[in-house]
């Protein structure tokens, strides 16, 4: 079932090793009403790798090292995201592999560009985002390189009780689990 369940809308070409999963919340119907509403969307190649599933066992986190992702953003994309007027706008990004490769993108162009390559970007706070002003992405486990990203961007008070009532209310975690 999950050749065909555990994809997104989004996919196009082979070659992650999992779906990129906040993407799996996704339907053409959904992203048919965003649109109805003005909500843009684009979308950029992204190859989930091991990494991501990688947790800390560092106590110092700065030690903890990120294995590669291929990812590959398209020119058509690359304008829509800057042209974004943010003061008017803001940056949704679906999904931690999305976010580290525009910040890993922005960090090096000083906005996104079309392009392919790989990053390695660990984001824990604190951390200066460039492109990202909110983000879609699942309850992910304790100890992750993932909910590290979230608190780098939420705030760690915040993203700790969204999970106290998560874990409250028996909301799922991990690939199929509820989005935040």
């Amino acid at each position: 079932a999950d050749r065909e369940h555990y994809q997104t809308v989004f996919a196009r070409h082979d070659g992650a090793i999992a779906a990129p999963t906040a993407g799996l919340h996704f339907t053409p119907a959904l992203l048919a009403s965003l649109a109805e509403r003005g909500i843009d969307s684009t979308a950029i190649t992204l190859h989930v790798g091991p990494g991501t599933f990688k947790p800390v066992k560092s106590g110092d986190v700065e030690s903890h090292k990120m294995e590669s992702e291929r990812y590959v953003i398209g020119a058509e994309c690359a304008e829509k995201i800057n042209s974004v007027d943010r003061k008017v706008n803001r940056i949704v990004a679906v999904g931690s592999t999305t976010v580290r490769t525009c910040e890993s993108v922005a960090a090096e162009y000083g906005h996104i560009q079309a392009c392919e390559g790989r990053t390695s970007l660990f984001i824990y706070p604190p951390y200066d985002f460039r492109t990202t002003d909110a983000m879609l992405t699942n309850f992910h486990l304790p100890k992750s390189t993932l909910v590290m990203m979230v608190c780098a961007l939420g705030g760690e008070d915040l993203i700790m009780q969204a999970y106290q009532e998560a874990v409250r209310e028996k909301y799922r975690f991990y690939s199929y689990g509820d989005c935040m």
